[in-house]
């Protein structure tokens, strides 16, 4: 049985270098092959699935895409790149600290996704090339990760390898002793050592951001022409009348697009602050401002007849980026196909068209812009629709009728402006380390509840909250538990545990710790951090057993090696993700990697016996 253990883990092991399969797959064959040899029954090959490890990183990206979806990585991720200015040096400082700091409270892979566009973007305006400042993202985030211990999965099993055993886990910031100074290192190597040998390889990847995007639509719509923001003042005859009422559209020629609760807490107590699609049954109140369009004559006539106010036009484009556009409505511009039924159709421009959820902005043909209210639809006409991010998106599904130009997911990513869900989602986030910190609940528990608070309150929608679970990771560890397992029921933690005090266990400790440092760094580049962690938990943890000392500065050194795969690009997700998009080879992570890799070895060995006494 313990050959066969030992086969199956040297084929599990290939397969994950060798990079064909997914890494999923990958842990699925090597549990069932366990079960399949009978070295696990049923019930300790399924283990994995029903572990607190793998229920509570499950939860924690729910947390992460919360996060994400109102805002606050995309504003944190920009105001660390607008703190760079214009220089290089300077800028790989901001994103190394930026990502890690990010990471420690995110997903890593969260974090990476959420700073290379705008990492990209600010490569770009200072004139530089991405390949310059990319990979501290990534080298950053895995240290960051770091911090805390819901900051990457090898730290929850660790630290649940602990608990399991019968030791005392790691506390929520105790990962960040070590965590922080690494850090730290990781940010002063990058600014004095790592930025000589970052390569600055040509891509052709420069970015459209939101921003430009917006203004390109403003130009190429002519939106600006037609789009005034009016005031309802005191004397107004709107005040406590419905849109409907006043048939504006047939009288005034104008289309009320947004309208603005002034002081939606005096009013009543559902009101909310923006009614984003505004129907006949909407009704005005004092100090509401209305988001119209129509041309200027019709705009001044429907001001004199209702004693409106003008916000000044400067404020135009601030308004079409920080208010019709927000997590829960955005914009994006769609073609007619020559075969949709679209084709023929009459329209009215700023008219909501129900069938797909969409409120008609704009429109251009041949690539100029139709300043024409009424409009009969043509091939290949261009529209600037606004809705609900998922009624966009479902959009996607009438390929047939219309395509959809861009990314509306990218743009709904990179919107930064608060509402109250932000702080919702924020709240969740704290409270989960509050219930950590004091242990008041246990962590997957801790986790649960922060993710269900972000799920009911609407923070982000239960299908888009299982999609941002990376189901390949949560698969992936809840399968090569079992693995762990296996290795200490036939021996081979055992013996591999035996091998490594037989070898380093007569010199000192520290020696020892080296030498684990080493085997799950080794492992750390050609396979994923946590089936690292998870392979060597109960080996590290069986080893200091043996030698009597404490487990806490050995389980530590896996979770920091597991997380320093900063010589391939296939070690984590991270490092992959910034491979393409900085055009690196593999030689590149090897030259930038190897001086980081030995400096952090070098800080573990000097740091770890003294705050985890051995």
């Amino acid at each position: 049985m313990l050959t066969t253990m030992f086969i199956i883990l040297a084929i599990t092991i290939l397969l994950f270098v060798w990079g064909k399969y997914p890494p999923d797959v990958i842990a699925l064959i090597s549990m069932l092959s366990l079960f399949a040899t009978g070295i696990l029954d049923l019930n300790e090959t399924l283990t994995g699935f029903s572990n607190p490890t793998v229920i509570m990183i499950a939860a924690l990206f729910i947390i992460g895409e919360g996060l994400s979806k109102t805002g606050w990585t995309a504003l944190a991720g920009k105001k660390f790149i607008q703190l760079a200015g214009s220089s290089v040096t300077k800028l790989l400082v901001i994103i190394t600290f930026g990502s890690g700091f990010l990471s420690g409270i995110v997903s890593n892979t969260g974090t990476v996704a959420t700073l290379l566009p705008v990492t990209i973007s600010s490569a770009w305006k200072i004139g530089t090339m991405p390949s310059k400042v990319l990979m501290p993202v990534a080298f950053g985030s895995n240290t960051g990760g770091l911090l805390t211990l819901t900051g990457t999965p090898p730290n929850i099993i660790v630290s649940n390898a602990l608990v399991e055993a019968g030791e005392v886990g790691f506390s929520f910031f105790e990962f960040g002793l070590i965590g922080l100074p690494l850090l730290i290192i990781a940010i002063l190597y990058f600014r004095y050592i790592g930025y000589r040998f970052l390569p600055k390889n040509k891509t052709n990847n420069k970015p459209v951001d939101i921003e430009s995007t917006l203004h390109h639509w403003i130009e190429a719509y002519k939106i600006e022409n037609d789009y005034y923001r009016l005031r309802i003042r005191s004397l107004s005859p709107l005040i406590g009348t419905t849109i409907g009422e006043w048939e504006l559209e047939k009288k005034f020629n104008v289309q009320i697009i947004r309208l603005k609760r002034r002081h939606p807490k005096r009013l009543k107590k559902n009101s909310k602050p923006f009614i984003e699609f505004p129907d006949p049954s909407t009704d005005m109140r004092y100090h509401d401002i209305i988001t119209v369009k129509g041309e200027t004559k019709d705009i001044n006539k429907l001001m004199i007849t209702f004693r409106l106010g003008l916000i000044p036009l400067e404020a135009t484009r601030d308004e079409l980026r920080h208010n019709l556009i927000n997590q829960e409505v955005g914009m994006t511009e769609v073609i007619v196909t020559p075969k949709s039924f679209l084709v023929g159709r009459k329209v009215t421009i700023g008219n909501y068209f129900k069938r797909f959820g969409v409120q008609l902005m704009a429109a251009s043909r041949n690539n100029k812009p139709l300043l024409e209210k009424d409009i009969t639809i043509k091939a290949g006409d261009g529209f600037l629709v606004r809705g609900t991010w998922n009624d966009i998106e479902l959009l996607k599904n009438q390929h047939e009728n219309l395509v959809i130009c861009g990314s509306p997911e990218g743009l709904a990513k990179d919107v930064d402006n608060l509402t109250y869900k932000s702080y919702i989602a924020l709240g969740a986030l704290l409270l989960m380390i509050v219930l950590l910190v004091f242990k008041i609940v246990p962590g997957a528990i801790a986790a649960l509840i922060s993710a269900g608070i972000v799920l009911i309150t609407g923070c982000i929608p239960i299908d888009k909250a299982y999609k941002g679970i990376s189901w390949v990771s949560v698969v992936m560890i809840a399968a090569m538990i079992p693995m762990g397992l296996a290795l200490q029921k036939t021996g081979a933690a055992e013996l591999i545990a035996n091998g490594l005090v037989n070898t380093l266990g007569d010199m000192h400790p520290v020696v020892l710790l080296g030498g684990i440092f080493l085997l799950t760094t080794s492992f750390s580049q050609v396979i994923n951090n946590s089936a690292t962690a998870v392979l060597m938990a109960p080996i590290v943890l069986l080893a200091a057993h043996q030698l009597g000392v404490s487990p806490k500065p050995f389980m530590i050194t896996v979770a920091v090696s597991a997380s320093t795969a900063f010589l391939t690009p296939v070690g984590t997700t991270t490092n992959a993700m910034v491979m393409a998009a900085g055009g690196y080879k593999f030689k590149d992570y090897m030259k930038v990697g190897a001086p980081l890799l030995l400096i952090f070895l070098i800080v573990v060995l000097l740091l770890v016996p003294i705050i985890w006494p051995l």
